[in-house]
């Protein structure tokens, strides 16, 4: 959430920032709101003076009418102020759902666009691999080497959800395991997250836990919700806390399961691994001050290219597009893995992003630190140190051999105790 005088002095700006984003907000209801919620606050606290210089004659020697007429009065007071308080109580809630649906700002850098084709390619590294055979996607890869079994997944559980077998188990393990040796050596302290967040802190992150719009699965009658990533919990973590300013940054990084509703999601670029509804995750998230967050969010950036590099994988990196960033962020960056079997000839699919999103969160979950006196809200920063079902997407793609079988990156070897999965015999 942004800070609302800030809002309320910076309408254009607000409104223009909604425009780019391409999102639909009612910014002169919030203003509005803001106004008539200050207008009550001042009433209420005129009235809350007057009864207190009631209060004030009625311990003074008064002939019992002056002190009938005061305690009269006195009613009235109490009786107008527990209108009044309704009535403010009502016009804030009105005034943060709203004030809620305002998007952070966007790094005046970001590309303005609606679509992820409107994103603005950085960099890239290394070249797409040259096979001299059709390659296969990872769907019929994996059925061919017995390492995904979608078919008994729909039966058991539903559409978009997978049994991983034999190496892929294994395979699963060891991109954690490098992934959380990666984040160890960066400083990261690890954690292994609660895969159920409360409603509350779902809506801190800026998640929509309600509702046809959200993707998101709500746990009926409990008030808590399945995470869609670790970003919630992690972010979760020191909410309602004052925290020391000497400690930040606070880096955190947590596996947890992930589960999206994906709805909607289909076509052949969301088929096999690449969208589904549950999901292993690495998460890499920072607390920290503002004159930190642009720097560590170029810090996250690196990691993920650093673990993306060390298995071989060629990438892109994207500056993502005001319409792509999601309400909480300001800034946002994807990394793109080149997949063989994408399409006709193979094609970019986002593997990792990392956003800055200020202090846009920390306000909804009220996490700050002291400084010179005064109370500071942190910056809080994400990003995807490894989406396991989709590296598993670049992996067997990127590394099939011409006699069905994948070698294995070599960072892996050691996690994983094999250099390749070969089709087993019969099969």
């Amino acid at each position: 959430m942004l800070d609302l005088k800030f809002v309320r002095d910076n309408v254009d700006l607000i409104k223009k920032n909604v425009s780019d984003r391409f999102m639909s907000v009612d910014v002169d209801r919030v203003v509005e709101l803001y106004d008539e919620r200050g207008e009550l606050h001042r009433e209420i606290d005129g009235l809350r003076q007057q009864r207190n210089e009631n209060a004030a004659r009625m311990k003074a020697k008064l002939e019992r009418e002056e002190r009938d007429a005061l305690i009269t009065e006195g009613k009235e007071l109490k009786e107008r102020i527990a209108t009044l308080e309704n009535t403010l109580s009502q016009k804030e809630e009105e005034l943060f759902t709203e004030a809620a649906r305002i998007p952070n700002l966007a790094h005046p850098d970001a590309p303005i666009g609606k679509e992820e084709k409107d994103n603005t390619e950085v960099r890239r590294s290394g070249d797409p691999p040259k096979f001299d055979f059709v390659p296969l996607d990872h769907v019929e890869l994996s059925s061919r080497l017995d390492l995904i079994d979608f078919d008994t997944a729909t039966r058991v559980s539903g559409t978009k959800f997978y049994y991983l077998k034999n190496e892929a188990v294994l395979l699963e393990l060891a991109l954690v395991r490098y992934a959380l040796d990666a984040a160890r050596g960066r400083g990261f302290t690890l954690t292994a997250t609660p895969d159920i967040a409360k409603e509350e802190v779902v809506e801190g992150i800026g998640f929509n836990p309600r509702g046809s719009e959200s993707n998101i699965y709500s746990i009926e009658g409990t008030g808590t919700c399945l995470i869609g990533t670790a970003e919630i919990t992690l972010g979760g973590y020191y909410a309602d806390q004052l925290l020391d300013p000497s400690a930040l940054p606070i880096r955190l990084a947590g596996l947890s399961h992930c589960f999206r509703q994906e709805a909607g999601a289909a076509g052949q670029y969301s088929k096999g691994l690449y969208r589904v509804h549950q999901f292993t995750k690495v998460e890499l998230f920072v607390f920290c001050k503002p004159e930190e967050s642009e720097r560590i969010h170029g810090e996250l950036l690196a990691l993920e290219e650093e673990i993306f590099s060390g298995l071989g994988i060629t990438y892109r990196v994207v500056d993502t597009c005001t319409g792509d960033l999601g309400a909480p962020a300001y800034r946002k960056y994807d990394i793109e893995a080149w997949m063989p079997g994408r399409g006709d000839g193979g094609d970019w699919g986002e593997v990792t992003s990392t956003s800055n999103c200020t202090d846009y969160q920390a306000r909804r979950l009220k996490i700050r630190y002291k400084e010179a006196g005064k109370s500071v809200f942190v910056h809080m920063l994400n990003g995807t140190a490894i989406a396991v079902s989709r590296a598993l997407v670049a992996i067997l793609e990127n590394f099939q051999e011409a006699d069905g079988s994948i070698r294995i990156p070599s960072v892996l070897i050691p996690y994983a105790g094999f250099d390749r999965i070969a089709r087993r015999s019969g099969g």
